[in-house]
């Protein structure tokens, strides 16, 4: 099936992260240093501003936001005196951190680009998805990543689907008791023109993938058959993606163009009487 969105929030730089969160939109403007909130109505409003750029938005069993913050490497804790940190992640990740699944438990899953992408050419270098445990304590969980990004964790727990934009692949792992991960799989391998970014699930476990490099949103089933496809806002690129609205079926895509200066957040309804499952 094919679709077309609308917009619903304009005058924002690179907007990532998207996260339904008590019946609003949350997500992260990493070029303007923001965690925001949307509504349905498009009503938004900052929750706070940082040094650093933020990406990865998660909650843990008491409610407190986590922020990934990219160029110091860290992760940040909400609290109600303030922002503070909750992991420093310096000494685990290669490059900049990214984005984040924190699961019910409150262990956070965080990739990292592994290489520097504003040079070049590039030289693409592996990465390490690394786990933060509720109490702050991290370690990494898996290397040789091809640029770890968008991550989701199934309903029942159990597996984590993390896709490697620069191996264009969407690759599992089950998820054992103490939060180690085991058993990594290539869940779909898409075609040469698709480099995964951020990702959501639905009920029937198909993933929708956020496609910068086709401007377009594609629901992807295990093995890699595509169902659907989702065009954004002409001239701007898809970066990330979440299943939203009271029933879990408007698709919200986070867009921008190629300087990231004209981003969006974008949606459409799901037509098919599918919703939204599964972290985050």
């Amino acid at each position: 099936m094919e679709y077309k969105t609308d917009i619903l929030l304009e005058a924002l730089k690179f907007p990532e992260g998207p996260r339904w969160h008590e019946n609003k939109l949350w997500f992260s403007d990493m070029e303007g240093f923001k965690v925001m909130t949307l509504d349905i109505n498009g009503a938004s409003e900052i929750i706070l501003t940082m040094k650093y750029s933020p990406s990865g938005l998660g909650w843990l069993p008491n409610g407190d936001l986590l922020i990934v913050s990219m160029q110091n490497k860290k992760l940040m804790r909400l609290e109600h005196e303030g922002l503070v940190e909750f992991a420093d992640l310096s000494n685990l990740a290669s490059y900049h951190c990214n984005d984040m699944v924190t699961d019910k438990n409150g262990n956070s899953y965080i990739g990292n680009f592994g290489f520097d992408i504003s040079k070049q050419p590039a030289k693409i270098q592996p990465a390490e998805l690394i786990l933060v445990t509720p109490e702050g304590k991290s370690k990494i969980v898996a290397k040789d990543m091809m640029f770890p990004n968008g991550t989701v964790i199934t309903p029942d727990g159990r597996t984590l689907i993390v896709g490697e934009t620069y191996a264009q692949r969407l690759t599992a792992f089950t998820i054992e008791s103490d939060g180690s991960l085991s058993d990594r799989r290539v869940w779909a391998q898409l075609k040469t023109n698709l480099f995964p970014d951020g990702i959501c699930l639905d009920e029937e476990e198909a993933i929708w993938v956020a496609s910068p490099s086709s401007s377009e949103v594609i629901r992807v089933l295990e093995g890699g058959e595509v169902t659907d496809h989702v065009n954004v806002s002409d001239n701007n690129s898809a970066y990330a993606c979440m299943l939203g609205g009271n029933d879990r079926k408007t698709l919200f895509v986070c867009t921008s163009n190629p300087d990231h200066t004209r981003g969006r957040i974008e949606y459409v309804k799901i037509k098919m009487n599918v919703a939204g499952a599964g972290l985050p």
